[in-house]
C-alpha cells in the first residue's frame, strides 16, 4: 500500500527525533492519525507550548519558562556542579540529594570538530564563581568530557576553589543522561579533586 504524501511527511519529521527509525516514525506517525480531534490538537499545542515558553536560564543554562530558573534562585550557592547538556541535569534530580546549584556547558571541548572554550558556556561559568567553595565536573566520561573536566580545572583551581570529578562509577564512553539512580549516586558520594 502506498502511503500518503501526508503520512509520509509526518513519519519523515518523527525521524527527525533522536534514536527513532522508521518503524518507531510510523507508529507514531499512525498513533497521531488514530488520536481524536481534540487529542492531536492537545498534542500539536504542547509542542507550540514549549517552543514559544520554555529557553535558557540566564544564570546556569538549563530549560526554564523563568528568566532565571527556581534553582538558581533557592540552591546552595557555595557549589555549582558543571554538565554538558540540559537533559544531564534530570538524573542528578532523581537522586534527590543534591542540592547545589547547576551549570550548563552546552557541549564539551572538540577541537577535531572546532569546538574550542569561546563555543561553550565557559566565560559564563567564571562568572558564576564568587562565593563558590566547589566545581564538580560531571561531564561525560569520554575523551572531550575529560579533556573539558581538566581544562576547567586548570582554570578554576588557581582561584581556590575546589574542583571535583564524578567517580568512576559512570562507565567510559556511557552518557549521564542514561545512568541509574544508584550508580550516579556512588558516583557523586566518591567524587575526587582533580
Amino acid at each position: 500500500m502506498q502511503e500518503s504524501e501526508t503520512l509520509a511527511r509526518l513519519i519523515a519529521e518523527f525521524r527527525k527525533l533522536p534514536a527513532v527509525g522508521l518503524k518507531t516514525a510510523t507508529r507514531y506517525a499512525y498513533a497521531v492519525i488514530d488520536m481524536s480531534d481534540n487529542e492531536a490538537n492537545e498534542f500539536a499545542q504542547a509542542i507550540i507550548d514549549a517552543k514559544t515558553n520554555v529557553h535558557f536560564c540566564k544564570e546556569c543554562g538549563n530549560y526554564t519558562e523563568n528568566e532565571v530558573c527556581e534553582r538558581c534562585q533557592t540552591a546552595d550557592k557555595s557549589v555549582i556542579c558543571v554538565v554538558k547538556e540540559p537533559r544531564d541535569i534530570t538524573p542528578f534530580e532523581k537522586m534527590g540529594t543534591y542540592n547545589g546549584l547547576y551549570h550548563v556547558l552546552h557541549g564539551t571541548l572538540d577541537f577535531q570538530k572546532g569546538i574550542g572554550a569561546e563555543n561553550i558556556r565557559i566565560k559564563e561559568l567564571i562568572s558564576r564563581l564568587d562565593g563558590v567553595k566547589e566545581v564538580i565536573i560531571a561531564t561525560n566520561p569520554d575523551i572531550s568530557g575529560e579533556m573539558t573536566a581538566v581544562y576547567l580545572a586548570q582554570l578554576i583551581k588557581p582561584m581556590g576553589i575546589k574542583v571535583t570529578r564524578l567517580a568512576h562509577g559512570i562507565p567510559m564512553g556511557s552518557e549521564i543522561e542514561y545512568a541509574d539512580e544508584l550508580t550516579l549516586s556512588r558516583a557523586l558520594m566518591d567524587r575526587k579533586e582533580i
